[in-house]
């Protein structure tokens, strides 16, 4: 298949990025960079493994699963079906969790998944400590592994339990700040998303009847876990800002809502003040 008649099927497939797609499948499947790409875009490249990425992406299944990996701020993570893929809005998360953790912080990363959130934010902080917890086995793995590639491993630890029980809070001790990208998709809406999104898995996605099961538990139930002064920041669906400062108030807890690159609602930081 050469350049073209990738971009093509790609294109006949309502593949918006039909030409970076292209590029990026050539190049992973082929052994090529883009320089090389450029001379070579009318080359009929040889490749079984490439003819079957490309079908399989004509058939909607996610380029991220396909190439195995992702880009996500400034660090490189491995991803599979086990795992959510890192997106761009989530980097505000981490832009915001950089800029406002103390000087040598201890915090905790709930939901994991990739550990995209953790990992990037030690990577900015090498002052940093943290804990990941995910409810899955083969996720924490993949986390784990992510963690080694980006150098951050020996100040991330990882545990398997379920947030929505904090009961295992209590052998972890107290945290600067309790970060999570929760689930938060309304249950209703779950089959309604776009075809990609069906090979994502589920847990990963669903928050509930309501889409806020998850910002409920850890709000009216991780309080005491955090330090005097300490500080949630979630990651939050574009709707869901004024329930979600609602929670907070009704837990004892100030909201601040942080919009997205796209001006979307994004980030809730959340602050705890100092008992006396």
């Amino acid at each position: 298949m050469t350049y073209n008649e990738i971009c093509i099927a790609l294109a006949n497939a309502e593949i918006e990025n039909n030409r970076g797609e292209a590029s990026m499948l050539i190049c992973h499947f082929c052994g090529l960079n883009q320089a090389e790409l450029l001379m070579r875009r009318d080359e009929d490249f040889d490749s079984e493994e490439l003819r079957a990425a490309v079908q399989r992406r004509c058939r909607h299944y996610p380029l991220q699963y396909i190439l195995g990996y992702w880009q996500f701020c400034k660090e490189t993570y491995r991803v599979t079906e086990d795992t959510l893929i890192p997106r761009s809005d989530t980097e505000k998360l981490v832009e915001l969790a950089v800029r406002l953790l103390p000087q040598g912080a201890r915090f905790i990363d709930l939901c994991t998944g990739s550990g995209c959130v953790a990992i990037s934010t030690l990577a900015a902080r090498p002052d940093c400590r943290a804990v990941a917890v995910d409810l899955f086995e083969k996720t924490l793995e993949i986390a784990r592994e992510n963690a080694e590639q980006n150098g951050v491993g020996e100040r991330l630890g990882f545990i398997a339990r379920d947030v929505l029980a904090p009961e295992f809070m209590e052998e972890l001790g107290k945290f600067d700040c309790i970060i999570s990208n929760p689930p938060y998709i309304e249950t209703k809406h779950i089959e309604l998303l776009d075809e990609e999104l069906s090979f994502e898995p589920e847990a990963a996605l669903d928050g509930g009847d309501d889409g806020l099961d998850f910002y409920r538990a850890i709000i009216g139930n991780y309080g005491k876990y955090l330090k005097d002064g300490g500080t949630m920041l979630f990651e939050i669906g574009c709707d869901q800002a004024k329930a979600v400062a609602t929670i907070a108030a009704n837990n004892g807890f100030g909201c601040e809502v942080y919009k997205d690159y796209s001006s979307n609602d994004r980030v809730a930081y959340l602050t705890k003040h100092s008992q006396t």
